[in-house]
């Protein structure tokens, strides 16, 4: 397997101070033009913060043209920290000040407009004090929409808390974790570097195989993250122009070489096949709005993702299907 050393598209972590007297938690919010979702972001985290030896809690803004700070200083006072970049960075460049002032020993990255749910803290803690070789711990995620109205829930993986085993295949095979859904302990940032920068898109993705694919993984089934899905989120910013499964596809070619090698073609192959069929699910909702344009590269994206005749056929149904002149295909 690769090694991560190798920092050419990642930055490294600093490590801390051994002296240093360091709380439990880190929750760290990164927030670009999202102010009007961060006073419930905030609210679902103070409602279950302990004190703050125990928990430190930052806003870390990419230079927004709103006010988060005005939010942050309404809802959390001086217990919420607040940081703002001198400039914008993007969102990599964000979580990657996010991890470094980062003081806990567990590093909790909170979109600014995605929240959590009583006892996410306490639930996710007792995976790591349960397994001291946990690398990083997650919970099934609740989907809602830009009103806070709920969506979908992630199916379970598991029934029970534990070790999820197999977790790097099963982690490879598509994405199940959302980020607000994943803490990870900050040795493990400092040992494996921050999020790969070629990636604007499933940088996310990306990292959790990496982590997988060294340290435990520790899974709580019961929904206690939120992530919001609105046109102005990261990933609804490149969905019209299918740069979402163009990142995609890096990602499964980036972390490909994590894999067991025996299995790794395999793998990488399946979850290609996953997101060429999600790809054009997207294209059918696109071209269903009106929007040929957007249909079109979600559809060039698929082939992409899975240049099979078994691909064609569904790109030439979803386009036949518009004017009703022939049946899917299995």
């Amino acid at each position: 397997m690769t090694a991560f050393r190798n920092f050419e598209n990642r930055d490294p972590v600093p490590s801390l101070p051994q002296a240093a007297v360091r709380p439990k938690w880190s929750v760290m919010i990164p927030v670009y033009n999202s102010a009007r979702f961060l006073a419930s972001t905030l609210q679902s985290v103070l409602a279950q913060a302990p004190d703050p030896a125990h928990m430190q809690i930052e806003v870390v803004d990419d230079c927004s043209s709103d006010d988060p700070q005005k939010v942050v200083n309404e809802i959390g006072g001086r217990r919420v920290g607040f940081f703002r970049q001198p400039q914008n960075l993007g969102h990599i460049g964000n979580f990657h000040t996010c991890l470094s002032r980062a003081q806990g020993e567990l590093v909790h990255l909170l979109h600014g407009d995605d929240a959590v749910r009583p006892e996410f803290y306490e639930l996710l803690g007792r995976g790591f004090d349960a397994d001291p070789r946990v690398g990083a711990a997650f919970c099934r995620t609740v989907f809602m929409d830009a009103h806070g109205q709920e969506l979908s829930i992630e199916p379970a993986m598991e029934s029970v808390s534990g070790r999820l085993e197999n977790a790097v295949i099963r982690l490879a095979l598509e994405q199940r974790i959302m980020t607000p859904s994943i803490a990870v302990r900050r040795a493990v940032y400092e040992e494996l570097g921050g999020f790969d920068r070629r990636l604007k898109c499933s940088e996310d993705w990306e990292m959790w195989i990496r982590i997988a694919s060294r340290f435990p993984v520790w899974y709580e089934p019961q929904a206690l993250a939120l992530y919001r899905m609105h046109p102005q989120s990261n990933t609804g910013r490149h969905i019209r122009n299918a740069a979402d499964m163009a990142y995609t596809r890096m990602a499964i070619d980036i972390f490909k070489s994590y894999l067991p090698s025996e299995l790794a073609d395999d793998v990488a192959a399946s979850a290609r096949r996953t997101y060429s069929q999600s790809a054009l699910e997207t294209g059918r909702r696109l071209l269903s709005s009106g929007d040929w344009a957007g249909c079109l590269a979600q559809m060039s994206e698929a082939f992409h993702l899975d240049p099979s005749l078994k691909t064609i056929g569904r790109m030439l149904w979803l386009v036949a299907k518009q004017g009703g002149e022939i049946v899917r295909p299995n």
